[in-house]
């Protein structure tokens, strides 16, 4: 009886060899794989960023894509953070409510902007909007050999196209931070004051009493770094597309994703780290 239940586990597994075999193969081939893409993405990121220096060089470029970049996010930009804030006003609103504390609504939905909607929503704008045609524009071109004659004058295709693109994607993340907090702040104003019937002064006095300056510049900073990882994605995936419209279309897509998934992943570290320097004080 011992023989033959031997021998039959020995069967199974026998059998289960050639299914484990394959799966492990292709996990370990979509690990290198992701292992890879990761790679190009921070060498082509650094090598635009190690032309820094070179203002001179791609100013020219960098003022069109600013104008661009903002040209393409500010009207979505307003369209959002009006209704965004005046949202969150009347979520927090019904629920300071209920615990007799209504002067706190403004300090819970400056807070909640500046800290947190802000930064991620310009930076997915940013991703959406921007990095969309700075993917296709870039993913064209490649698809027209145009990189490659960059290569053949001497030119380095990073340094000319993804230097300035990288820069003024930051630059516009903070302006749009700061365009979203204004604009979330008047539609806050508008629901909880006009609406609600809290007073003007109870919202800006509590507006102010948890915000510090500390918490602007931490903003401003996750702005700048969101910007930069958002067009650091769209240049990447635009330099390594696929040939052909579908690839340049499909590498549009991917960017997009991927670039909210950074910005979500980046906005927690830095919330983490932000929050261990700088306590919330009350």
């Amino acid at each position: 009886m011992s023989t033959a239940h031997t021998a039959s586990a020995h069967r199974r597994r026998r059998a289960a060899v050639p299914i484990a075999g394959p799966i492990a193969g292709h996990l370990r081939g979509i690990v290198l794989r992701w292992l890879e893409q990761a790679g190009t993405l921070i060498a082509i990121s650094l090598e635009g960023l190690r032309k820094t220096w070179a203002i001179r060089r791609w100013w020219g470029e960098y003022l069109e894509q600013c104008w661009f970049i903002a040209r393409v996010t500010t009207l979505p930009v307003m369209l959002i953070a009006l209704p965004l804030g005046g949202t969150i006003a009347l979520q927090v609103g019904q629920i300071v409510r209920q615990l007799g504390a209504e002067a706190g609504t403004g300090a819970t939905v400056v807070q909640a902007l500046v800290t947190q909607v802000a930064p991620v929503a310009a930076a997915l704008l940013i991703s959406g909007a921007g990095g969309s045609a700075i993917t296709s524009d870039i993913g064209s071109r490649r698809i027209r050999d145009e990189l490659d004659a960059l290569e053949v004058m001497g030119i380095n295709p990073v340094h000319r196209l993804v230097t300035p693109r990288l820069w003024a994607a930051a630059t516009v993340g903070a302006l749009l931070c700061s365009l979203i907090i204004l604009a979330g702040v008047v539609g806050g104003f508008f629901f909880n004051v006009v609406r609600e019937g809290v007073t003007p002064g109870s919202y800006f006095d509590g507006a102010t009493s948890l915000l510090h300056l500390s918490d602007l510049l931490i903003t401003l900073f996750k702005a700048w770094v969101f910007g930069l990882i958002a067009a650091s994605v769209s240049c990447w995936k635009g330099m390594t597309c696929r040939l052909g419209p579908s690839g340049v279309g499909r590498a549009v897509n991917e960017a997009a994703v991927i670039g909210a998934m950074l910005v979500f992943a980046a906005n927690y570290v830095i919330s983490t780290l932000a929050y261990s320097l700088f306590p919330p004080r009350i």
